[in-house]
């Protein structure tokens, strides 16, 4: 049973039937059970609505209901019937949380003028509670910074399709910002549900089901007890699927299903449940180019991409270089309790110059080791002029540096990619690395 509003708990028929018409002449939406047991089910901490229930109930009474709801949330609005011999009983339950208490016979107007207080009680606790969570989640969001036309056009984005709950499909090449942006499009919904991201690369196919559906107790071996999956614990919130395109043509097909649906059955289960959450999709290539190659299906990206945004390159707006890495540089003097470095408008200009091949995280990277004292003076001094200043050999180091951490950004941190780009073994790579000690690096240690 979906909820229209408010929740009217009532055994008798007659009673039943007359409360739940006053509420519809009233202009009050409401539904009615007759039963705790069935009541219970049907509240959580997101009900907006105010519950009306008899004390006196077969089985479990309203005063059980009291506490069931107030376990949930202690300022939902519980108003109890009572009858003569009752009042006591409500007293106290008011001071275990009922809002408030009406006496029967009652006139409908009086229930009516209660329920309604409790409403806007209610829709200023949602409101007040959503206000907080926003500015909780916009304090805690990485800032989007740029104020070149492609950066102001990517706010324009967030700002108008934020709040409408479209799923979404961000394309960009590695590094450009694309979890920062759907971070962003999740704090401009309102949502009170959490942000969910998921590596599709890193996923395995075996594993699939169970993470982002769930499972039941026994749906395999090892399944001791039921698994909440990825899109049914981002209810009410987010679900960022990172780098969709690795994702395996047979898993696409189960994902499409879903989203199809806006359904999900966990591993195991047959019951279904409603996915309620918004999808934000992230791919480092050309979704559309990959579809018509047979790599991608169609279906999928078009059931997502309701629409899309492409994030610009660094080097297609160099004039925010400055602008990040003065960000940037900021957080790690903080970071590492290092004093903000040094550096000349021609060094800047000849940054700005640069191609960056791993865009604004290459950038973060490069601030850090600025700060730390250790960025290559390939990329600070020659832009000084000192560049004829080093030997030969140091020359040499620093450009097999360049290429090194070029590889390495271009393979997103994977060595074993970086090593097949380089031409050279991995355990080869591994010990360049910690020569010339390059971090960002993802995946096991060799063992070769």
């Amino acid at each position: 049973m979906m909820l229209r509003g408010s929740l009217l708990v009532e055994d008798e028929a007659s009673v039943r039937l007359a409360t739940l018409q006053a509420f519809k002449l009233a202009g009050i939406p409401a539904d009615a059970v007759s039963t705790m047991e069935e009541a219970a089910g049907l509240v959580d901490e997101r009900f907006a609505g105010v519950v009306v229930a008899d004390v006196r109930l077969p089985g479990k009474s309203g005063m059980d209901l009291l506490g069931v709801i107030m376990a949930i949330d202690r300022e939902i609005p519980v108003v109890l019937v009572t009858g003569h011999g009752d009042v006591g009983m409500a007293v106290q339950a008011m001071r275990q949380g009922a809002y408030d208490f009406v006496e029967k016979p009652f006139r409908t107007e009086q229930l009516v003028g209660v329920v309604r207080r409790g409403l806007e009680k209610r829709r200023l606790v949602l409101e007040n509670r959503a206000l907080r969570q926003t500015v909780q989640a916009r304090a805690g969001l990485p800032e989007l910074v740029g104020q070149s036309l492609p950066m102001q056009r990517v706010r324009q984005f967030i700002e108008a399709i934020g709040p409408t709950h479209a799923d979404v499909m961000i394309e960009g090449e590695t590094g450009t910002g694309k979890e920062v942006v759907a971070r962003h499009l999740h704090a401009a919904s309102g949502c009170s549900g959490p942000f969910v991201a998921i590596n599709c690369a890193a996923l395995p196919e075996t594993m699939f089901e169970s993470e982002m559906f769930g499972h039941e107790a026994g749906a395999f071996t090892g399944a001791q007890k039921r698994r909440i999956g990825k899109f049914e614990h981002a209810r009410g919130g987010t679900v960022f699927l990172d780098e969709i395109e690795s994702m395996p043509l047979s898993l696409q097909v189960k994902l499409l299903r879903v989203l199809q649906e806006r359904s999900l059955e966990r591993l195991g289960g047959n019951d279904a449940i409603e996915v309620e959450c918004r999808v934000i999709g992230a791919s480092k290539v050309d979704l559309l180019q990959w579809a018509e190659r047979g790599a991608f299906r169609a279906d999928l990206y078009y059931r997502i991409a309701t629409v899309g945004v492409k994030l610009p390159p660094l080097r297609e707006h160099p004039s925010d270089v400055g602008l990040l890495l003065a960000h940037f540089v900021g957080q790690a003097c903080l970071r590492y309790q290092r004093p903000v470095p040094d550096w000349t408008p021609a060094q800047l200009e000849a940054w700005a110059a640069r191609p960056w091949p791993g865009n604004v995280r290459e950038l973060k990277g490069f601030a850090d080791r600025l700060v730390l004292g250790v960025a290559e003076p390939g990329a600070v001094d020659e832009a000084a002029g000192d560049a004829a200043a080093l030997s030969l050999p140091r020359r040499l180091e620093l450009h097999e540096k360049k290429l090194l951490r070029e590889a390495l950004d271009e393979a997103d941190g994977q060595v074993a990619q970086a090593a097949v780009r380089l031409g050279i073994p991995k355990k080869t790579l591994y010990d360049k690395l910690k020569r010339h000690e390059i971090g960002g690096i993802k995946g096991p240690p060799c063992a070769d």
